[in-house]
């Protein structure tokens, strides 16, 4: 097991989003997150666009990963939106990003969730997992992809 195999299901995961810049990828990750834990979808763009203001969580290569502290969350909860195009996200390599994976974390961050925000990080530095990831057309291949990752390496 790995600190992703709980994290994805696949009401979770969203391909060909049709978000043409930050703010909508940011709103159909707030409807996922609404929809998933009963959050406020509102409240989630907040708190990602909080994050994104002290810089760009786009690592390059084409990928991202949004996160953000929630108060009265009670556990981390992950989303993987693949865009139909890729948009503008302020990448150390000037890439747009296509791939994002959101993560949202209880207001009190625990080395639990470091250790989900670096095995996201080392899983979207995987040239292979990369590719994967951005030509399943599939929520359950992607779904098996995101909770199996490092389990045989």
């Amino acid at each position: 097991m790995n600190a992703l195999t709980e994290l994805f299901t696949l009401n979770c995961i969203a391909l060909d989003d049709p978000a043409q810049s930050r703010a909508d990828a940011f709103a159909a990750a707030g409807a996922l997150f609404a929809q998933q834990a009963g959050l406020e979808a509102s409240a989630i763009v907040g708190f990602l666009n909080a994050r994104e203001d002290l810089g760009s969580t786009a690592l390059g290569a084409g990928v991202a990963i949004p996160h953000g502290r929630v108060k009265g969350l009670k556990q981390p909860i992950a989303a993987f939106i693949k865009l139909k195009e890729p948009i503008e996200f302020a990448a150390p390599d000037g890439e747009p990003v296509s791939i994002l994976i959101f993560l949202l974390v209880p207001e009190k961050a625990t080395q639990q969730h470091l250790e989900i925000l670096s095995s996201i990080a080392q899983l979207l530095s995987d040239p292979s997992a990369r590719k994967s990831l951005g030509s399943e057309t599939s929520p359950e291949a992607v779904c098996k992809l995101l909770q199996g990752w490092g389990l045989h390496s």
